[in-house]
């Protein structure tokens, strides 16, 4: 048996990892910009991180939802006041594929409806509906068929006051757009949407599985966008758990809800429950969401100074850079000859920046010197 090839490998074998930096099986250490698909929120194996869930593990690893335990309730209380949405409530699951899904779900339920309107350039995992309000077609089985969805452009706000209407269930957008590239609707476009779905009955899906838990410098990207942006539900995962398995579907209160519509046999278990507060409380005590902010900003600027780099975009800690043709010899120099990872788009000409929030001055200082050098190098 092998395992089943998913990605095109990095050649990387890695042997540990610990704080903003991978080690290989020689012990080379790597600075790691990507953090696995900008899942590494707080840092490699931050110690109060394995300091939590090795004492969980040793008390209690799982049970299901079937009985009432203490963590979860735990969790909640963290995680309302410092992400500002303390009036939702939060189904727990594993991924963050599920948690698309399970909001689609609800989006159903709620409004009765069938139709979908998505963004073009998404990316929403690849599961069966997940994989039909992607917009990448090569990742849609014919199993995964029949669900009715308009691709709009995304800051169009005509195409979606066209595109939505009194079928459609559901209006789905990323807080940023991680794999399309590092792309972000303006508050006027995050407004609209808001606005034309109120008036229309869909539900508003704001996916943050890679732009929440503070990677943008707000908990939340959408609230970059001003008070009135008040999405339906909220999608959640990558950075939540560090590299836990634990994702959520946030559901605004006085949504109808019925218990036992939603479920799941691993969700929400005391483990991945604890993951996620051990991250709440790091983001906290070290202030990561603010430096993320500044740190992201600082980089951003240094990044257009660098001659051969074409365009940046993103916030925070979420950031691209363009150069000009196909971006892979570029990375691959980075990784083999000057010992940082960088991350790739769907456009061949980005890179991708996306390091753990706890990473330090130097080491963007750092980046910016091995990427200059490597440039050169072309």
């Amino acid at each position: 048996m092998r395992p089943l090839a998913v990605y095109a490998k990095t050649e990387l074998a890695l042997h540990r990892a610990a704080g903003c930096f991978l080690y290989d099986e020689n012990e080379r250490a790597i600075l790691d910009f990507y953090s696995g698909h900008g899942v590494i929120s707080i840092g490699h194996s931050h110690p109060h991180y394995v300091a939590r869930l090795s004492e969980q593990l040793q008390r209690l690893m799982y049970y299901s939802n079937a009985v009432d335990f203490a963590e979860q309730t735990a969790l909640c209380e963290v995680l309302g006041p410092l992400s500002g949405c303390p009036d939702y409530d939060l189904f727990l699951v594993n991924s963050g594929a599920e948690a698309i899904e399970n909001a689609l779900k609800v989006a159903s339920f709620v409004t009765q409806r069938t139709e979908v309107v998505a963004m073009r350039g998404s990316f929403h995992g690849r599961t069966s509906l997940a994989a039909q309000v992607t917009h990448a077609n090569r990742i849609c089985a014919p199993v995964n068929a029949g669900l009715k969805v308009t691709f709009v452009a995304l800051d169009d706000v005509a195409a979606a006051a066209a595109a939505i209407t009194d079928q459609t269930a559901a209006v789905l957008i990323e807080g940023i757009q991680g794999v399309g590239g590092i792309w972000e609707g303006s508050s006027l476009y995050w407004q609209e949407l808001t606005r034309l779905c109120r008036d229309r009955g869909a539900l508003l899906i704001a996916d943050e599985i890679q732009s929440g838990f503070g990677r943008t410098g707000n908990f939340f990207a959408f609230q970059h966008h001003g008070p009135t942006v008040k999405p339906d539900l909220i999608c959640t995962a990558k950075g939540m758990g560090n590299g836990y398995p634990v994702a959520g579907t946030w559901v605004r209160q006085g949504l109808p809800v019925t218990a036992g519509s939603l479920g799941t046999t691993f969700g929400g278990n005391p483990m991945a429950c604890t993951a996620a507060r051990a991250v709440c409380e790091v983001l906290q005590k070290d202030d990561l969401i603010a430096r993320a902010a500044a740190l992201g900003q600082n980089l951003t600027a240094a990044l257009r100074d660098i001659p051969q780099i074409k365009a940046v975009r993103g916030r925070g800690l979420m950031i691209a850079c363009d150069i000009e043709g196909d971006s892979y010899p570029l990375r691959s120099r980075l990784l083999h000859k000057h010992g940082v990872l960088v991350g790739s788009a769907s456009t061949k000409e980005t890179l991708r920046l996306l390091p753990p929030l706890s990473v330090s001055e130097d080491q963007c200082s750092a980046l910016l010197d091995k990427l200059r050098l490597a440039l050169n190098e072309s």
